[in-house]
This record gives C-alpha cells, structure tokens and sequence, in this order.
C-alpha cells in the first residue's frame, strides 16, 4: 500500500510504526472473510481493510469524522484477521493509534463522553467497582431480568492456600475479577500451590480497559504501576507473571510496545513481556499427574476468547489439556469468531454484541454439552447472562474442590 502521511505523523516513532504496518497491506481481502463485524455487516468500513483505508486516510491529513470514529468503534480488536492475513498486517496496533488519533478530532455525543468515563472510573479500580457490584447483587431480586441476568451471584470461594514454596510466581491483582468471580483466582492458586509453586497477588488492573477507550496514558500510568509493584518480586526470584484471563495476559505482553518510549520504563516493561505467562502455558510445563483431577461434566463445548486464540497465538492449546484431564471436548462451528464481550464492547456496542452472542450460544449448545468452559472473564460473563448451560472457567475444573 501507497502512503504518504503527513509530516507532524511520519516523523514521530508511532507514526513511522504506522506507516509500515499500512505499507505492509496489499488489500487482498482474507481479513474480510474472517472479521465477525463484516460478517454480521456487509459493509467494507465495517471490515479490516475497510477500516486499514479509514486510518490511513485521517494519517494522510483528511479529516476525522464522526462516521470514522463508528466504523473504528464498531471494531471488536478480536484480531482474527491478524490470523488469517498473509501478509503479516500488524492490525490490533495500527487500530490502536487510528483511534487515539481520531479521538483527538472528533467529539463524542455527551452520553458517550460519559459512559466511557465511568467505565475508566469504576471498572478498573475495586474499591469503586465491587461496592457497586454488592448494591446489584443486593437489589438482583427485583431488577428487570434484562439487568438482573447480567449481575452474576456471589460464588463460593475455597481458602488461598497458605503454604509456602521455594518456586514463585505473581499473579496481577486484576479489576473485576476478583469481585465477579473469585474462585478463578484462588483454583489458580490451589492448582499450582499442588504443583509446588506459590502464587503472590500484587499489582492491579492490566490497563487493557483503559487503552482499549483510547485512554492510552491512563492505560501507561496503570501499566507502570504494576511494573512498581512487581518488581520486588521479579528480583527476588518469581519465575513468571501468570494471567488467567486471557484478556489480561494480552495486554501485559504488549507491555514492552506500550512503554516503548518510556526512557525510565522501556527495560522494565520488555522485561514483564518476557515473563508473562498464561495460565495454560504454564501448566503445559509441569508434571500434572501430581493434581487430582475428577471431572463430573464430561462433555464440554470450549470457547477460545479471542486474546487466547488470536492475541496470545495459544489456539487449541487449553482443549488438548481439557482432553488430557478426562473432558470429551464437542466440535464447535466457527469457532474462531468472536462472542461479542471484547472488554466493554458489549456495553458499547450492545446490539453487534448480542448478535455475535446469539450466533456464539447457537454454535457452542449445538452439542448438547453438559458445560461451556472458557478461558476469559469478560466472556464467561457474557455468555452466562443468556446461557441455559453452566459457563464456568475451565481452570475451575482442575480443582476437583469446586
């Protein structure tokens, strides 16, 4: 692809990054067939190369309309096209700099300047988001069932385990999680505590909310704090970061490229992208016949978020230990497409969102699976608030305690 961006862009790091990636295009349309959006759509603005154009003309000087900014926000970043495109297109950060930049010159209706705010506000920060997930919960009786089927009950959580291991590893104290679905971090440490291995909570939110509402210094900012907070850690020793929302493990290993121009940070930051783990890859390095593992749902329809599959290139790697663990795993058409959660996209985008839910549901009960097991929080949430069938995730299984 031809470009020519315009100086005040060309002469910066990002935005000579940017003119690569786009010359890197040679609009030959495999991203079309696997983008979800397209898919429900049918309109190329709607789709990658579409989208690649859209950019590409704001860094090339036209200005930013609203209609841009639409287009841009109807993406999910799922980055399935980065899959499937052959010529290596780095998407997901290319999308990244076009809407900063469009951001700088299209103004949002008030309500959007507003909800994506308070997204930034309460969702990344536990002390403000739980409070208001207890109010819910509390009130969940006699809320309209449109909202009373999106605020998940409390769940029981088994004790963090208490001993003590010469192996360690750190796992980021995340945003939501730890208030909408507890368990998943203390199965995690139940699980690897079994495997001689000691799990320390620090830090806090990834950043990933932030930067996803093109809010890429507060994203920077939550990034560095975490940096601060495990770095004692790192230097005592702790093997790896490990992320049991896959949403999160993407985002620390881009840590390194987020941070890249941060004189006091860069060296730190690559240093986080090296030790990132998910969970899974992880447990694909030790001897799991030391856990004991006894399935009571045998057959499971799995579902891939997209940040495990695309983002983190770790496709069919939780199936083959789900196999290796007893679970008959059933075929799951289209399974590389999104459900829809995509962060807060479901709040954002609500319509495109139930759509791909639909279609996901539809896919994933085709079976008749006794269980549907993922590997993301945002997408166990999602898929839970219409499901028929239990949605749970699939680390929870490998702690036959739950």
């Amino acid at each position: 692809m031809q470009t020519q961006l315009i100086p005040d862009i060309i002469d910066t790091a990002a935005g000579r990054e940017a003119d690569r990636i786009l010359r890197n295009c040679v609009h030959c349309g495999f991203c079309t067939a696997t983008c979800p959006t397209y898919q429900l759509m049918g309109d190329e603005r709607d789709g990658p190369r579409g989208r690649i154009y859209l950019i590409k003309q704001v860094l090339e000087g036209h200005p930013a309309t609203r209609h841009t900014q639409t287009h841009l926000d109807r993406c999910l970043t799922c980055r399935s096209c980065e899959t499937t495109c052959p010529s290596g297109v780095d998407y997901a950060h290319l999308l990244d700099y076009g809407r900063d930049k469009v951001e700088q010159q299209v103004r949002r209706p008030l309500w959007q300047y507003w909800q994506r705010n308070l997204l930034r506000y309460f969702l990344p920060e536990p002390r403000r988001f739980k409070p208001l997930l207890r109010l819910g919960q509390w009130l969940r009786p006699v809320l309209p069932s449109s909202i009373r089927k999106s605020i998940p009950v409390p769940v029981t959580v088994l004790p963090w385990p208490k001993q003590q291991h010469a192996r360690r590893m750190i796992l980021p104290g995340g945003c939501v999680q730890p208030s909408l679905a507890p368990d998943i971090d203390t199965a995690t440490a139940r699980i690897l505590d079994q495997l001689g291995i000691q799990l320390i909570q620090a830090g806090g939110c990834c950043g990933a909310v932030s930067h996803h509402l093109s809010a890429t210094e507060q994203a920077k900012d939550y990034a560095r704090r975490n940096i601060d907070a495990w770095w004692p850690h790192i230097e005592a020793g702790a093997e790896a970061i490990v992320s049991n929302a896959t949403g999160c493990g993407v985002m620390l290993k881009d840590y390194a490229h987020l941070l890249n121009d941060d004189p006091a940070y860069a060296d730190k930051a690559r240093r986080i992208t090296d030790l990132s783990r998910d969970i899974v890859e992880v447990l694909e390095a030790e001897d799991l016949s030391k856990l004991r593992l006894a399935s009571t749902h045998k057959r499971i329809s799995f579902h891939a978020p997209c940040t495990l599959q695309h983002g983190q290139g770790l496709a069919g790697r939780v199936e083959a230990l789900l196999r290796q663990a007893g679970f008959e795993l059933l075929p799951i058409r289209d399974a590389h497409l999104c459900c829809g959660s995509a962060g807060t996209y479901s709040i954002t985008q609500p319509k495109l969102s139930r759509q791909l839910r639909d279609n996901k549901l539809a896919a994933l009960n085709q079976g008749s699976p006794d269980l549907i097991a993922t590997a993301n929080i945002g997408c166990l949430l999602h898929l839970a608030a219409d499901s028929a069938v239990t949605v749970k995730h699939w680390i929870t299984l490998f702690d036959t305690e739950y």
